[in-house]
């Protein structure tokens, strides 16, 4: 691995200057587009009236009533248990759906009763037939007066509007039978002072207030169209939603322009070589001396991070494990109880998400940390020292946020729950407070990463070399989670929702993504297996293709959250793109895996490279394939928000993203750890148990049950899919309770990666250089030719 310092080449100003060009072009007109969207949905979002009447005058409710409901919504953490206009867990029922399903029926009822002086389930069928189409005409019509802010409901809306308070009220009161808990929402938790984030007065009625709301927007056409807010979702026949014509064409468009775009991309891929299988020669491999590779104090103590890696996997893994056991048994673990009261399914689905990004970014940061000081070849003074202060600033979050947002959810933080409890956004469900912290924490990883490959940086000529490459993804990771701090508790749900994406599709995909790929370059470059100039130049070219369709492609989480129609063009034709790249990078994988195959018995990264070729078979087909297969509109409006969702989010999550941040942690222990304590069977049995349980709980559970749902949403409606009444169906009980087979493989292959790491905590190298010194490495601020 060592090699002599020299002098760089004569550097070629315009290498890849093509290529740069075309990055850049890219990232400036998608982010364009994304920004104009989120303007477009800014405008275009549904209104909140200042007064919701009935006809005689008399208020109903107002916007403070919405706001104050989204509020409550947010403050249990109840998108952690069911969903609103699609967004949000499984466990529990759409509340937009199921709103409009009883407000639907009441205002059936009413006009069944003053027409015909009977309740609308005595009906004859003709009867039923007049007043459907009465009903849908009725609620369809538009009757918000935008010059004074205001809304006027017929006396049959409004009846129903009461339908929906009543239902509610039992509901949260006694609890509703499946998974939420009685007296969830209580008076003593209703605020005190004006400052508080949800208004005053009854808790219950504004959240149910709220759900009508959502409701109503997916339920009336917008001004001057033919669709209501929501693009006609949820799929309802009584209330007039039905799926639209812009939903067929863009789907079938996708596919169209996806098939036209697969051929330009591998023509230009195969005729000008963005491949890395030229860069090396076969039976040239570097001979790899793990006892030569310099080790610093920094680097050193990485290892505590990683261990953190493998118990913060674990615990997640149990969290996940009680949640589906939930969906068979929602009120206790085996009978028992307790565990549900203390752990009850939304609070377990937020500390499920968190702990999975928790340790994925440790592992990351922990890998940057690792790779500083070769990159620089300099270890920095007193780097290690911010090591240890990174390292429990990210405990006092972890434990931290947990406990808010536990304390949060149940009500005992008052008027502080936003800034210290559950923020109440599925991905997001840190507090304002622990955001703030975590930002920080990134902030002060990025520090520590530029004072290590500084000295690299400033050699490296190339603006646009591997090492830049690597400082600016490095760079991107903090700045992309600053827009979380863009959502606030009187946000609409409409934009809230496009913030909110801004982090789990750009931040948690697109920028992991982007850092994925540059940091898999610049391994096998540190490792030998390849060349600088011939990984750059693929580089690009990668870039190019995954934040050219990736951007934009955010738009599939748009198409039925109130946002405008334009975005179910714009969303499935780069989110149908978005697979391509994730196709050729299964391409880069395989010749990968050759390099480590015919790299000799004696390579000693097999463990990384086992967990690569399980990152890029998941990122086709779990981030590719199956998101494919949800994020044509025709699809997603009859799915959005079912179990193939999950399905899609546990193949890309786990099998891209934890892949990844298990392979750089074995990557970074494999040289901190002394050789000869080293097992790779043991490695090697993990990989395959992980992977193998994941593909059963993929393919043997959640697929078939998101199927069966969606189905259920064609022939019955979308409520009745996402209904208690569906979890409890034989088959799909059968098929959960199964689930417990690979869950268990799965946790298997989690505990011995755990046991290994901390095994390997014990038995860490000592450093072999001081801080200040300058370290024996390649030096890759070299220019090639």
């Amino acid at each position: 691995m060592e090699i002599q310092r020299g002098t760089p080449t004569k550097v070629n100003k315009n290498k890849n200057g093509l290529l740069k060009s075309v990055l850049i072009t890219v990232i400036l007109v998608s982010f364009t587009v994304l920004l104009c969207g989120g303007y477009w949905i800014f405008k275009e979002q549904a209104p909140r009236p200042l007064e919701v009447t009935n006809q005689k005058g008399d208020v109903l409710f107002t916007k403070a009533t919405i706001m104050g409901g989204q509020a409550v919504w947010q403050k249990y953490g109840l998108m952690d248990y069911g969903t609103v206009l699609g967004h949000g867990s499984y466990m529990g029922p759409d509340y937009t759906a199921e709103s409009l399903k009883i407000y639907t029926e009441g205002m059936q009822d009413f006009k069944a009763n003053e027409q015909y002086g009977k309740k609308f389930a005595d009906l004859s069928t003709d009867e039923k037939s007049a007043i459907k189409n009465a009903v849908i005409k009725e609620m369809r019509k538009n009757r918000y007066d935008s010059s004074k802010e205001s809304l006027k409901l017929t006396d049959a809306q409004a009846y129903g509007l009461e339908k929906v308070r009543a239902y509610y009220k039992n509901i949260f009161t006694n609890g509703d039978g499946w998974g939420l808990k009685a007296h969830l929402i209580k008076d003593s938790d209703m605020p005190k002072n004006d400052r508080a984030y949800v208004a005053k007065g009854d808790q219950i009625t504004q959240i149910s207030d709220f759900f009508f709301w959502t409701a109503w927007l997916s339920s009336t056409v917008r001004p001057g169209d033919k669709i209501t807010y929501t693009n006609n979702w949820p799929y309802y026949e009584d209330a007039g939603n039905h799926l639209s014509f812009s939903a067929v064409w863009w789907s079938g468009a996708s596919v169209t322009l996806f098939v036209l775009m697969v051929g330009i991309i591998l023509y230009v891929f195969y005729r000008y070589q963005f491949s890395m299988k030229e860069a090396y020669k076969e039976g040239n491999f570097p001979q790899i001396d793990l006892r030569k590779i310099p080790v610093t104090s920094s680097q050193v103590k990485t290892g505590k991070y990683f261990v953190v890696v493998s118990i913060l996997f674990f615990v997640q893994c149990m969290f996940g494990a009680l949640l589906a056991h939930y969906y068979i048994e929602p009120d206790s673990f085996f009978g028992i109880k307790w565990i549900h009261d203390i752990l009850p399914f939304n609070i377990s689905k937020g500390y499920h998400l968190q702990l999975a990004i928790f340790w994925i970014a440790t592992a990351w940061l922990g890998m940057g940390i690792y790779v500083a000081p070769l990159v620089g070849g300099f270890e920095p003074k007193k780097q290690g020292l911010l090591v240890d202060i990174l390292f429990w600033a990210l405990v006092v979050l972890v434990g931290g946020s947990m406990v808010g947002e536990w304390l949060g959810a149940n009500g005992y933080l008052g008027n502080e729950w936003f800034l210290l409890g559950h923020a109440g956004w599925e991905y997001i469900e840190l507090g304002r407070v622990w955001q703030i912290i975590l930002i920080v924490g990134m902030l002060i990883w990025l520090f520590i990463v530029y004072r290590g490959i500084k000295a690299g940086l400033k050699k490296e000529s190339d603006k646009g070399g591997l090492i830049h490459l690597l400082f600016y993804s490095a760079i991107a990771v903090p700045a992309f989670y600053i827009f979380a701090l863009f959502i606030n508790p009187d946000t609409s749900f409409t934009f809230a929702d496009y913030w909110r994406w801004w982090i789990i599709h750009l931040w948690v995909e697109a920028i992991f993504e982007v850092f994925a790929v540059v940091v898999i370059g610049f391994l096998l470059v540190q490792v030998g297996l390849v060349t600088k100039k011939s990984t750059v130049r693929q580089l690009y070219f990668q870039l190019i293709l995954l934040l050219g369709s990736g951007v934009i492609g955010i738009g599939h989480h748009y198409y039925y959250n109130g946002s405008a129609e334009v975005w179910l063009g714009l969303g499935a034709v780069f989110s149908a793109l978005e697979v391509i790249p994730l196709t050729l990078l299964i391409l880069e994988a395989y010749e990968q895996y050759k390099m480590m195959r015919d790299g000799g018995v004696n390579f000693p990264y097999k463990g990384t490279f086992w967990f690569l070729i399980s990152v890029a078979i998941w990122n086709l087909i779990g981030a590719g394939v199956l998101g494919f297969l949800i994020n044509l509109p025709a699809v997603s409006y009859f799915e959005h928000g079912q179990f193939l969702t999950p399905t899609h989010g546990h193949a890309s999550m786990m099998g891209v993203y934890g892949m990844f941040a298990i392979a750089l942690l074995l990557y970074s222990l494999r040289n901190i750890v002394k050789p000869e304590v080293w097992n790779d069977k043991w490695l090697k049995i993990s990989c395959i148990m992980l992977n193998v349980g994941l593909a059963g709980m993929v393919f043997f559970s959640l697929l078939p049950v998101g199927f069966m749902q969606i189905k259920e949403a064609f022939y019955h409606g979308y409520a009745a899919s996402r209904s208690a009444t569906f979890l409890q169906n034989d088959l799909v009980k059968t098929l959960l309770t199964w689930r417990a087979v690979p869950d268990t493989i799965f946790l298997i292959g989690c505990i011995i990666l755990m046991v290994f790491c901390v095994k390997c905590l014990f038995n860490l190298r000592k450093p072999t250089h001081k801080e200040g010194e300058s370290l024996p490495v390649k030096d890759l601020s070299l220019d090639e030719e």
